[in-house]
C-alpha cells in the first residue's frame, strides 16, 4: 500500500485510526501541522486537496510565503563513530560530508528502484 498522496507539490500521509474508525493524514515535509481525514479513500483524498488549497489561500490572504516541502536540508542523527567515519571517508575522497551523504542516499534509492 502506498502511504503517501501528492497534490500541488505537497505530500500527505495516509493512516488508519482504529480508535476513530477513519482514515487520516497530515502534510509531510513542512513545520505547519495540517491534517485531514475521511471515511473513504476518496473522502481522504478530497479533504487532503481541500487542506492544501485552504493552506495556500490562507498564506495568500495574510501575505505569507507558503512553506515549501523538502527544501533540501535536514538533520541526520547518527552515532558518533559513524559520523567520524563518514567525515574521514569524505575527506579522503576530496568531497564534503554533505556531498558524500547525498550521493549515498541517491545510490541507495537507485538500488531500491532497480530491485523493485
Amino acid at each position: 500500500m502506498k502511504n503517501l498522496m501528492e497534490y500541488k507539490g505537497y505530500l500527505g500521509s495516509v493512516e488508519y485510526s482504529e480508535e476513530d474508525d477513519c482514515l487520516l493524514g497530515k502534510i509531510q515535509g513542512i513545520r505547519s501541522l495540517i491534517s485531514y481525514e475521511g471515511q473513504t479513500v476518496q473522502e481522504l483524498k478530497n479533504d487532503f486537496h481541500a487542506a492544501v488549497d485552504e493552506y495556500l489561500e490562507h498564506c495568500d490572504e495574510v501575505k505569507k510565503e507558503p512553506e515549501k516541502p523538502f527544501k533540501g536540508g535536514f538533520n541526520v542523527r547518527i552515532n558518533p563513530e559513524l559520523h567520524r567515519a563518514a567525515y574521514v571517508f569524505a575527506q579522503q575522497h576530496e568531497t564534503s560530508l554533505n556531498n558524500f551523504v547525498a550521493e549515498a542516499i541517491e545510490e541507495k534509492i537507485k538500488k531500491e528502484k532497480k530491485s523493485a
